[in-house]
Formats: C-alpha cells, sequence, structure tokens
C-alpha cells in the first residue's frame, strides 16, 4: 500500500481521510469557538479579504470545498444574489450538518453536499469561482484536487486557496511554541481533545509553502497564479486563474 502523512505520522493512503474524518467529528461542534481563540479572531479577517478577492457578482456560480461550518458560503451567498448559487461541500459530514444548521439559522438555504474534494461530482467548466478554506492541507492527493478544481471552472474562472501557511522567520520560534505547546491544552480545555489539535499544528507544517503551493497550482492547470500572505505568513490566499 502507498503512503501517506497524517500530521508528522506516516499511515496508509487509505487510513487517512478515516484519521481526518475522526478529527472533525470530534472538533466539530467547538469548530467556530475554537477557530476565534486559536486566531484571536483574525480568521473572521482573512475569510472577508478572501471574500473581497472572490469579487463576485449578480448570478456567479460559487463551490465551496472543504465548506464546514458555512463562514465563506454564507458570506458569498449575500454576494451572488437571487440568480446566483452557492453549493456548500464537505467530506465531513459532521461538519456540514453544523453548516447546514448555521446557514438555516441565519435564514439562508443552500444546495449541501457530502463529496470529495479529489472525485468532484460536478461537469467541467461549470463553476465562475472554487473556494477552500483551511482544508486542502488535509486532502491526500492535492495535486488530484486541485485538477479537479481546475476541471470544474469555466475558462477564466478563479480559485481561492485559503490556507495555513510558511511563517516568515522571526515569527517561526513564537508560532512553534504557540502551535505546540499552547494549542493542544486549548483544544483539551475546551473542546476536549488535545490529539485533533496537535494533528493540526502537524498537519500545517507538512503542508506546502507558498511557492511549492503555486507551482502545484501552475501543474493542476492554472495559467496565473498568485498568493497574499496575511499575519506574517501565517496564512496565505492562492489566487489562481483557469486558462
Amino acid at each position: 500500500m502507498s503512503s501517506t502523512h497524517f500530521g508528522f505520522q506516516s499511515v496508509d493512503e487509505q487510513d487517512k481521510a478515516r484519521r481526518v474524518r475522526s478529527v472533525f467529528d470530534s472538533v466539530a461542534p467547538k469548530y467556530d469557538l475554537m477557530n476565534d481563540l486559536m486566531s484571536a479572531g483574525l480568521h473572521r479577517l482573512w475569510k472577508a479579504y478572501t471574500v473581497m478577492v472572490a469579487n463576485l457578482r449578480e448570478g456567479s456560480q460559487v463551490l465551496d470545498i472543504a465548506g464546514g461550518t458555512g463562514d465563506l458560503a454564507l458570506a458569498f451567498s449575500k454576494k451572488v444574489g437571487r440568480t446566483g448559487r452557492v453549493v456548500h461541500t464537505d467530506i465531513n459530514e459532521s461538519m456540514l450538518r453544523v453548516g447546514r444548521d448555521r446557514l438555516l439559522d441565519a435564514g439562508v438555504a443552500l444546495p449541501t453536499l457530502v463529496c470529495d474534494a479529489e472525485q468532484l461530482p460536478f461537469p467541467d467548466n461549470h463553476f465562475d469561482v472554487v473556494s477552500v478554506a483551511f482544508g486542502l492541507r488535509n486532502m491526500t492527493h492535492k495535486d488530484d484536487a486541485l485538477a479537479e478544481m481546475c476541471r470544474v471552472l469555466k475558462p477564466g474562472g478563479k480559485l481561492l486557496v485559503l490556507e495555513f501557511s510558511k511563517v516568515a522567520k522571526p515569527l517561526e520560534k513564537a508560532y512553534d511554541w504557540y502551535s505546540f505547546k499552547v494549542l493542544p491544552q486549548l483544544g483539551q480545555m475546551i473542546a476536549g481533545d488535545a490529539e485533533s489539535y496537535r494533528y493540526l499544528a502537524e498537519s500545517i507544517r507538512m503542508h506546502p509553502g507558498q511557492k511549492e503551493l503555486k507551482a502545484m497550482m501552475h501543474e493542476a492547470g492554472f495559467g496565473h497564479v498568485d498568493y497574499h500572505n496575511m499575519t506574517g505568513g501565517v496564512v496565505a490566499l492562492h489566487v489562481g486563474i483557469k486558462c
């Protein structure tokens, strides 16, 4: 069997999806609260910037992958209007349920679908914008997922990848201390789960840095790719345009 990484561990490829699912089953009920605590609320600014860069218009067709608790899907839905559509997806059913309920509480009903980003159930050249926020690093075959995102985009369509990235060198020591000392303890206190948040910290370190991800997006078929660092490179927004 082929192996891949699950945090710092090496596991069978077929086992990674199960392990990732277990992590997000565990964190789903406290996901939004933990996001606010972990980032001191900055994740809301990162997502707001992503929505701005999306530059959606009335009637736009949007696919939100790894949409989880629905932050981006809700924001996108306000931009596309009645004639547009936002499809809210995630591979994890627990996360998707939390997101669907949250959207309904906000008076927004969107198509909601459990699906694997490596095998998207949508036709070619279908969406104006595809987004994936804090989900790409958990995918086993990132190259396949990026190629699928390119496939379902219309020519000239835009992929937005918001993800933790390689932090600026002066911040590395402090960031490592926070990630491996504070974060698991916070996870234990708030969500009763230190291990899942230790995995999240490890998965960030195993994810390609800004330049590596840019190269992967080019290889997946995107003609123009750029990235925007935020908070000293703690996160980066990669933007790819399909030829």
